[in-house]
């Protein structure tokens, strides 16, 4: 069969109408959640007409790019502020929205070439770098920071001090990461996806690599389903909707994640003080605010909050029915301990990716030449950051049991798939 099918030949034609609509989709959408989440946080209310630009620097941070503090403080008052994190749901709705658009054209198809994939990769990257660009040099603002109306701010507004703190983006970084991510989303599309046509010379790598690979996709969904469906219950239940609207919205992933690798035995450390408030569960925040770095795994947790050992349980079954998915995907007489294998790596490098994008550090403050910090409401600081090679290791344990009690559980209902060689060795 050719691999130059009707579709594919208008896919060629129009391959920049095309390409643009992949990245307006995926940047619109990203910039949607972002907007919602945001005006949930109460960003729309800051002065200077900001809320847009935030909008932009949230997607630009949400894909990789380096957005860094801007300050002009003048000589009396000094300011500090870092934040590193990455507003997750957003990213993950981009990633969804740019695969549709990246794979939408492929569909019907079983084979091909790599120049074709690599022509209309390579559209599509063109076009993003140009809007990401214009995302980066969107995504500036600052602000002026109010002092009160005590002798301190009688002073700054008497000899035109007041300081100004906000934020930039830092254009070549953002490209390069946003480059960077845009090409892991249009790999993992390929893999993941079963309709996705792959050059002749890979087709063998199919049986082995795209089973596991939409496996854990599909985990870390449904911890993503499961995180939303808790988080709902709680705003039904305690109020709060706008804030846990905004956690939806911007940050559910970021909470999702970390419990998934948590509740495999995971340990993360971290610490909140002063005063940062950001929305996080309760026991979570309980373990953070201690005098010095606190250890946040199952036991700490459970100190806090009993059901926390709920976390185990959920793993448990998430993971044995995303190795029964992985199993069932895969060709019918592939033994038992590769499955075992297979989704012991592939739990590895889902966790290690966890590990990367889910730490979180955040510190601002303002101070005066030979009075310190000003401490209060203008001052804080938030970490969070995985012990990852202890993650990697059980990840491996748990990835080994649940790949092969999968396939056993896998036999009996059936599995798709041709019987290969790969099967009888």
């Amino acid at each position: 069969m050719s691999a130059r099918t009707p579709s594919g030949r208008a896919a060629a034609r129009h391959g920049w109408v095309q390409a643009l609509v992949a990245v307006l989709a995926g940047l619109a959408a990203m910039g949607v959640v972002a907007a919602f989440g945001l005006w949930a946080a109460g960003a729309a209310g800051l002065p200077g007409g900001a809320f847009p630009r935030i909008v932009a620097a949230t997607v630009v941070t949400a894909v990789g790019g380096v957005v860094e503090p801007a300050d002009d403080t003048g000589g009396l008052v000094a300011a500090r502020a870092e934040l590193t994190v990455i507003p997750l749901s957003v990213t993950l709705t981009g990633a969804l929205v740019t695969a549709w658009g990246f794979l939408r054209p492929l569909r019907y198809r079983a084979v091909a070439g790599a120049g074709e994939l690599a022509g209309w990769a390579g559209r599509i990257a063109v076009l993003w770098l140009l809007a990401l660009l214009g995302l980066a040099l969107a995504a500036r603002q600052t602000f002026s920071v109010p002092l009160g109306d005590d002798t301190l701010g009688d002073l700054v507004d008497l000899f035109g001090l007041s300081p100004r703190i906000g934020f930039t983006t830092a254009v070549w970084p953002t490209l390069l990461f946003g480059l960077l991510w845009l090409a892991g989303v249009l790999v993992l599309a390929l893999l993941v996806a079963r309709g996705a046509p792959l050059p002749g010379r890979l087709l063998r790598f199919r049986t082995a690599v795209r089973p596991a690979a939409y496996a854990m996709v599909v985990l870390l969904l449904a911890y993503v389903v499961v995180g939303l469906v808790v988080a709902l219950v709680v705003a039904a239940t305690r109020g709060h909707p706008a804030g846990t609207s905004a956690v939806i919205l911007l940050g559910l992933p970021n909470l999702a994640w970390p419990a998934l690798t948590i509740g495999l035995g995971a340990t993360w450390h971290g610490r909140v003080e002063g005063a940062f408030g950001p929305p996080m569960p309760r026991p979570l925040e309980q373990v953070l605010r201690a005098p010095d770095v606190s250890a946040v795994n199952l036991r700490t947790l459970a100190e806090h909050d009993g059901r926390v050992w709920w976390l185990v349980a959920v793993d448990a079954v998430l993971l044995l029915g995303a190795a029964f998915v992985m199993a069932a995907r895969s060709p019918a007489r592939t033994r038992a301990w590769r499955h075992a294998v297979r989704m012991a790596v592939a739990l590895a490098l889902t966790v290690l990716m966890i590990c990367l994008v889910g730490r979180a550090s955040a510190s601002y403050g303002l101070s005066v030449p030979g009075i310190g910090d000003l401490g209060g409401a203008l001052s804080g600081e938030l970490f969070l950051r995985p012990r990852v090679w202890t993650a990697l290791g059980l990840a491996l344990l748990w990835g080994l049991v649940a790949g092969f009690l999968g396939a056993l559980l896998a036999r009996p209902a059936g599995r798709r798939g041709a019987t290969g060689e790969e099967g009888k060795r």
